[in-house]
């Protein structure tokens, strides 16, 4: 009974192709924008993570000042220096390694070829805190760490510019008025969490980019590595109080520095990125709504029409359950064709845009499925009603009705 009954309502369906499409517009904008939508927030959610655990995990980041958008007319608050790097590292429960930095910007030219890049000058603890593999090469040893030898490690952006792609260990080239041997090459990371590519940089002995680019031993960033077998709020706490000390910050004056937690940034931004995506898809989520309103809306019109139809069957033996089964399968198949059409929409929307946007293509079973169950029960829900309807006529005023 249950096929006849599909048949009788795929019949009908195909009976009044456009009335039926239109019927089911809602169904599948309401399913394609919420599944678009979702795919779409868990594809960025997905790219930031990317973005930020490439900055490395278990990571502090020190910089003086007092954070992003603060400031004014006082005066800028003093850089580290390599007394800081020492006591952080000798002085500090849980901390691996720290990497000092100072970075300055230059043109490097090799073979008439030239390319403007960041020059961040730091120490072998840099590939400790935040492992970057190197493609071919080496790192730095402690001989030309110790003197400020003119000696580099060169991103792929900067490798591909000067060196059309081809090996460059060996090679020497110009960065802004020193002559620099190429003794490494990293491997790529792409875009960074915040914009900007990680690949367009020369790392150089941070003595070296000391003396012969910024003229000052002043260190301006401090990446500080935490063992996981610590608490890294704590060790977060220690490194405020220690930083706090040697910079003679007393009573309730506050830091004039930040510490940022690659963890904490990237919790923040997921969480703040996940509501925002809830939001939107809550909002587009009410066209579903809309459009279970319109399939309930025609079942209505389509029982009126088929009045006489229902009053024939009734007559003729058929039960009341078997006319409300037809009328609601009628509905529910409405709603899932509905639903398959707006999944495919989605899916070529999803692969559209984060082919446009540079986001990971993501195909996410849960959401596609509770998308194609929630048009179906919507189905249901909103198909009962008419079927109840047509079930409850009496079959001979169904018979004289015109």
């Amino acid at each position: 009974m249950l096929g006849t009954t599909f048949l009788l309502a795929i019949r009908s369906i195909l009976r009044h192709k456009l009335r039926s499409f239109l019927t089911t517009l809602g169904i599948i904008i309401g399913v394609a924008a919420v599944v678009t939508i979702s795919t779409l927030g868990q594809a960025t959610t997905s790219a930031v993570q990317s973005n930020i655990a490439s900055l490395g995990s278990n990571i502090l980041q020190v910089r003086p000042g007092q954070g992003f958008g603060r400031g004014g007319g006082g005066p800028r608050p003093p850089d580290f220096d390599e007394a800081d790097v020492e006591g952080i590292r000798d002085q500090i429960a849980g901390v691996t390694a720290v990497a000092p930095q100072a970075q300055s910007a230059a043109t490097a030219i090799y073979n008439g070829a030239n390319w403007s890049t960041t020059i961040n000058g730091t120490t072998n603890a840099y590939f400790t805190v935040q492992p970057w593999p190197l493609v071919s090469g080496r790192t730095f040893t402690p001989a030309e760490e110790a003197a400020g030898k003119a000696v580099c490690i060169i991103g792929n952006t900067v490798r591909t510019n000067l060196f059309a792609g081809g090996e460059a260990v060996g090679s020497r080239f110009r960065i802004g008025n020193v002559s620099c041997d190429v003794i490494g090459t990293l491997s790529t990371r792409g875009q960074a969490g915040f914009g900007g590519d990680q690949d367009d940089v020369v790392i150089m002995p941070i003595k070296t980019v000391q003396r012969r680019f910024t003229g000052t031993r002043d260190i301006r960033l401090m990446l500080v590595g935490v063992n996981p077998a610590y608490d890294g709020g704590q060790v977060q706490q220690s490194l405020t109080q220690l930083l706090r000390e040697r910079r003679n910050i007393s009573g309730g004056k506050e830091d004039d520095f930040n510490i940022f937690d690659t963890a904490q940034i990237s919790a923040t931004i997921t969480s703040t990125t996940t509501l925002l995506t809830t939001i939107v898809s809550a909002v587009a989520a009410i066209s579903l709504l809309v459009g279970g309103i319109g399939i309930m809306n025609i079942m209505l019109v389509s029982v009126t029409e088929r009045t006489r139809e229902i009053g024939i069957r009734l007559a003729i033996g058929a039960v009341a359950s078997e006319v409300l089964l037809q009328f609601l399968v009628e509905a529910v198949a409405l709603s899932c064709l509905g639903g398959l059409i707006g999944l495919l929409i989605a899916q070529a929307a999803v692969a559209g845009l984060s082919l446009a946007s540079d986001l990971p293509f993501l195909f996410v079973p849960r959401v596609n499925a509770l998308a194609f169950g929630v048009s179906a029960l919507i189905g249901v829900v909103f198909g009962y009603f008419p079927a109840r309807r047509a079930a409850s006529l009496n079959p001979i005023d169904a018979l004289r009705h015109e």
